[in-house]
């Protein structure tokens, strides 16, 4: 019992060393962004929109980048891919809420968002996995019960979402003091592809589909 309780706390100790590292990672990769987005100058699309939300009641939180920054770092990293295989570098998610308070509106915001990202990640992953089954000449059924593991694991996937990356935050006040907040959040592809890889094994496991085993080939990473 002794040596079980060891190894679960052991268990236990890797998983937070490995979810701090994460966290670090990302937070010195928003810090950078942060950074870079300070020191650079807008384009005049990304000041015409902004222009155009702050005419329609929208402004940032206190202490929050300008909207002009938020807005040009939300598009640059929307529009970044990998070369080699066309998979954006980011997966997004989008959604606004109204509530009675600024924080449940955004949390509530947040969580749409999320929902969103997951189902953004199932539709990239599900383009990405069909063109590999396409070029590994499998069968049609095989390639038909890997969709479908996909699209089942959309819930799945969002459970595995870990922290994500908040690009845009802005906020509007109505009449009756209710808040609608917007927001914008992306996700790194790298840690998309891991949530979404996991998940859809747990539903090909569940179908006891022979290709769980070869989803780190299809997927090729």
């Amino acid at each position: 019992m002794t040596a079980v309780m060891l190894l679960a706390f052991s268990t236990f100790c890797y998983a937070q060393e490995q979810s701090y590292k994460e966290f670090m990672k990302e937070r010195k990769e928003t810090m950078k962004f942060t950074k870079d987005q300070l020191n650079e100058k807008v384009s005049k699309n990304t000041q015409k929109e902004a222009k155009r939300l702050k005419k329609e009641g929208w402004e940032v939180a206190p202490g929050a980048l300008p909207m002009e920054q938020q807005l040009e770092r939300a598009y640059r990293m929307q529009y970044e891919y990998d070369l080699e295989t066309g998979f954006p570098k980011y997966i997004q998610g989008t959604a606004s809420s109204v509530g009675a308070t600024f924080d449940a509106a955004k949390m509530q915001a947040m969580n749409l968002a999320k929902i969103e990202l997951a189902g953004n990640i199932a539709t990239e992953v599900g383009a990405l996995i069909d063109s590999r089954v396409t070029n590994n000449d499998l069968g049609h059924e095989e390639a038909e019960s890997t969709a479908e593991s996909v699209m089942a694991a959309k819930s799945l996937i969002q459970q595995k979402i870990g922290r994500t990356i908040p690009v845009l935050e802005v906020y509007r006040n109505f009449k009756n003091k209710n808040k609608e907040v917007r927001v914008i959040i992306l996700y790194n592809s790298d840690m998309a592809k891991a949530a979404a890889k996991e998940a859809i094994r747990e539903e090909m496991t569940k179908k006891a589909d022979k290709l769980a085993d070869q989803l780190d080939n299809i997927l090729g990473y």
